[in-house]
C-alpha cells in the first residue's frame, strides 16, 4: 500500500465513522456525549470559538489550561451564546455561567469569571447546562484521544 493511502485510510476510517471534527476528540457530561474542539495553547485559547455563526449541537470547545487557578473568559467577537463550564483538575464541575450572550464590543465585553479555581473550561451552546440539569460536582469524562496537561 503507498504510503499516503496508509496516511489517508485512518482518516476516512474516522470519516465514516462520524468523529473527524475535533480529530475525533470528545467529552461526556451528564450523560451526553460531546465532540471537542481542544484549545490547549495560549494562541487557541485566546481564539476560542471567536467568529463562528454557528456550533453544531453536538459539539463543543474544551479548553485545558497548564494549571488549576482562577479562570475568566469573555465573549469577545463570539456571535452565539454559549455556557461556559469549569471544572477542577479532577474534573468535577465548580462553576457554571449560562446563557452566556455574544458580545461585539472589542475589549469592551465583560468577563466571566469561575467561582473557584479550575484547570478545564467547556463552552457548549447556551442552554446545554440547563437541558441536562447540570449541577456543581458533576464530572466530566474525557475520550481517549485527549490528553490532559501533566
Amino acid at each position: 500500500m503507498p504510503a499516503f493511502a496508509r496516511c489517508l485510510l485512518p482518516c476516512l476510517l474516522l470519516t465514516l465513522a462520524g468523529c473527524a471534527s475535533g480529530g475525533g476528540s470528545w467529552v461526556e457530561l451528564g450523560g451526553q456525549r460531546y465532540g471537542v474542539e481542544v484549545a490547549d495553547d495560549d494562541a487557541e485559547r485566546a481564539r476560542g470559538l471567536m467568529f463562528r455563526d454557528e456550533l453544531a449541537a453536538d459539539r463543543g470547545m474544551l479548553f485545558i489550561h497548564e494549571r488549576q487557578e482562577p479562570q475568566s473568559y469573555w465573549m469577545k467577537n463570539t456571535r452565539i451564546p454559549l455556557d461556559i463550564l469549569y471544572f477542577d483538575n479532577a474534573r468535577k464541575l465548580v462553576s457554571q455561567q449560562r446563557d452566556v450572550p455574544p458580545c461585539a464590543l472589542g475589549d469592551a465585553c465583560p468577563p466571566y469569571p469561575s467561582d473557584a479555581p479550575a484547570r478545564y473550561v467547556l463552552e457548549l451552546n447556551a442552554g446545554e447546562a440547563a437541558r441536562l440539569g447540570l449541577s456543581d460536582g458533576a464530572e466530566l469524562h474525557f475520550g481517549p484521544a485527549i490528553t490532559p496537561a501533566p
